[in-house]
This record gives structure tokens, C-alpha cells and sequence, in this order.
């Protein structure tokens, strides 16, 4: 006998990037930052009254909300903050799609979440494979009888990004059709090409971030949606439902401070580009297939050895990165950037491996 629900019992629940304990590892499969976040972290940590502890945190993380707010250009009801980007885009699904209804739209290589949040939601998903170069069949998404779009720019494990110019035109069409339009830029700080300027002329987009990436606070949890303020009411209104107070008083504070040290961002992202282009280059010269990358990773694999065999002798060695025993997917890795010293460090393994 089980007291187990029938959606508990079938549904695939997304799978994390793993995290073992059994030794030290050149962690590379998580997509973390290597480098520690904003100094204004540490102040506002050490600086923190503990005694308001006792106290609910603002439901609508208002404080932080404006902050974002000034750091994008809009005005605060067009900001709306979750438990990290995953919630946000778990709330979107019931938001914007109904149960059973319209399916949501997005491609077969992207972020998994995506799959499982629909499953859980009970959404319909038409999926459009990528074409052979990795990239998206925008056409193809367009010319789907659905509801909307998830659209991973850069894209989830690719790496692979969209021009503004060209997420423009997808975000337009969209609207000519009715569709709503969800860009997940998890990792759009590396390429620099947000659509948070174009919700101020569409108001079918929602663009969502996180602080996990470029912020370097993966361990806050915290990321946020800008959109227009029917889409953002949308999503209050499914938070509410769920959890009055998902973000934290502690991470409000934290996140405020980090949004408003542009510089100190700007600065490790151009680290962590400029080590993705070195390590690219290194990765095509031992043989690799190695999509052009506009986030904090690699895609990279078709050499002589499997993506399992290279992972798995990875892992032996003290390298961890991501792989997924999927079709074409488990042709390659998916490999964070880490600083000069890890990448220099899975270079020598990869070498020693290869040979």
C-alpha cells in the first residue's frame, strides 16, 4: 500500500547537477561562478540586524524590487523576485497556460526544467528539435499551434546565443499571434544582449534572471522576472498561492547590494568571458566540437571517446563536469568555466585522458 499520489508516484523530477562529498573536486558541472560576490556582500551581511529575524520579510521583496528596478531601467510593478529563477519560472506555467490547454512552446535542448515544470502543471508541451547546428528553429516555433514560448538565450546546455535584434522579431511575431513570450537569460550578463529594454514595447514578454550566475550567489537563491505589469500581476498572484514570503529577508538586503555594484559584476564577467574564449580554443584544438558560447560554459564533445567515457575518467581524475546520458546530448559535456588555474588544471587531464 502506498499514501503516495499518483503525480508523485509518476511524474520525473528534474535531476541537479551532483554534488559529491567523497572527495575534493575541480567543480566545473554546476555553471557556479569562480569568483566570490560583490565586496558590498560581506558588508551588508556583517552589518545585518539579526533581531529582525523575528519578523517577516516584505512579501513582495519591495526594497529589492526597486533596486532592480533602477539597476534595469524599469519601474518596480514591472519587477516581480522569487526564490530563485527556477521558482519564477515554475510560477509562469500556471500563469500563463492553462492545464490541459494551448501547450507551451520551446525546443528539445534547452533547460529540462522546462519539461518537468509543465508535467507538474499538468501543461501541454509541443517541443521543436534544434537544427543540426545547435541552434534555434525559430520558424518552426512560430509556425506551432501553442499558448507561448520558453526561449533559453544563451541557451541551456548549448550555450548557443540570440542576437537582440533577432529575439526581437520572434518577440514581435509572437505578439501578431496572441503567444506569450518567456526569455530565461540565467546566463545573459556573458553575452550582453538583455531583452529587458524591449518589455517597455512588448507587453507579451517576460524576461527572467537569476543571481545565481554573474552574481555569484547561487547560494541565496534568488532570481527575478521584468515584464510587463499584467504578466508580473500574473505571477504574484500564483506566488500567493503558494508561499507569502519566498525571498528572504536576508537575501532581500544581500541581492539589493550585489544589483547595485554593476562594476564589480561587469568586471568577472569579463574574467569569465575571457577565459571561455581562451578555454574554447584549447578544447578545438585537441579536437573537440565546440559551439560558440555567450554564457559561462561550454558545450563540447565528439572527440575519440564518448561524452560518459571522458566524464567518467573526469571524475576519477578530480574533475567534475555535466553529462547527460541522452540522445546527442551524450555526445558531449557541458563545462563551466572555472578560473586560469581549473581550466588550466582540466586541460591537463583532458590531455593526459585523450592520450
Amino acid at each position: 500500500m502506498t499514501y503516495l499520489s499518483r503525480r508523485a508516484l509518476c511524474i520525473a523530477p528534474y535531476t541537479a547537477g551532483e554534488q559529491p562529498k567523497d572527495k575534493s573536486y575541480i567543480k566545473l558541472n554546476t555553471n557556479e561562478n569562480p569568483y566570490p560576490p560583490s565586496p558590498r556582500v560581506r558588508e551588508v551581511l556583517k552589518a545585518f540586524e539579526t533581531d529582525t529575524l523575528r519578523l517577516y520579510p516584505r512579501p513582495d521583496a519591495d526594497p529589492l524590487r526597486e533596486a532592480i528596478a533602477r539597476a534595469e531601467g524599469v519601474s518596480p510593478q514591472n519587477v516581480f523576485c522569487g526564490n530563485g529563477s527556477d521558482e519564477v519560472l515554475a510560477l509562469s506555467f500556471p500563469a500563463f497556460f492553462d492545464e490541459g490547454g494551448l501547450p507551451a512552446c520551446f525546443a528539445d535542448l534547452t533547460y529540462s526544467f522546462y519539461e518537468v515544470f509543465a508535467s507538474f502543471f499538468g501543461v501541454n508541451t509541443h517541443i521543436v528539435p534544434l537544427k543540426e547546428d545547435f541552434t534555434f528553429d525559430l520558424e518552426g516555433m512560430l509556425n506551432a499551434d501553442c499558448a507561448g514560448y520558453y526561449l533559453c538565450n544563451p541557451n541551456a546546455p548549448t550555450g548557443i546565443a540570440l542576437p537582440l535584434q533577432t529575439v526581437e522579431a520572434f518577440v514581435s511575431a509572437a505578439k501578431e499571434k496572441g503567444r506569450v513570450v518567456i526569455a530565461d537569460e540565467a546566463y545573459m550578463d556573458f553575452f550582453g544582449e538583455s531583452a529587458v529594454p524591449l518589455t517597455k514595447k512588448y507587453d507579451n514578454l517576460l524576461v527572467v534572471k537569476t543571481f545565481s550566475k554573474s552574481y555569484s550567489l547561487a547560494g541565496i537563491r534568488c532570481g527575478y522576472a521584468v515584464g510587463d505589469e499584467e504578466l508580473v500581476s500574473a505571477l504574484f498572484r500564483m506566488k500567493d498561492c503558494f508561499n507569502s514570503y519566498p525571498v528572504d529577508a536576508v537575501c532581500q538586503a544581500v541581492c539589493a547590494a550585489a544589483v547595485e555594484d554593476k562594476e564589480y559584476r561587469e568586471k568577472t564577467c569579463a574574467l569569465v568571458k575571457s577565459e571561455r574564449e581562451r578555454l574554447r580554443g584549447e578544447l578545438l584544438s585537441l579536437g573537440f566540437t565546440v559551439p560558440k558560447s555567450g554564457a559561462n560554459f561550454l558545450f563540447a564533445g565528439r572527440v575519440k571517446m564518448s561524452g560518459e567515457e571522458l566524464y567518467t575518467a573526469l571524475k576519477r581524475e578530480g574533475v567534475l563536469v555535466r553529462f547527460w546520458n541522452k540522445p546527442i546530448l551524450k555526445e558531449f559535456l557541458r563545462i563551466t568555466v572555472g578560473t586560469p588555474a581549473e581550466n588550466d588544471a582540466l586541460l591537463e587531464k583532458l590531455k593526459f585522458i585523450l592520450r
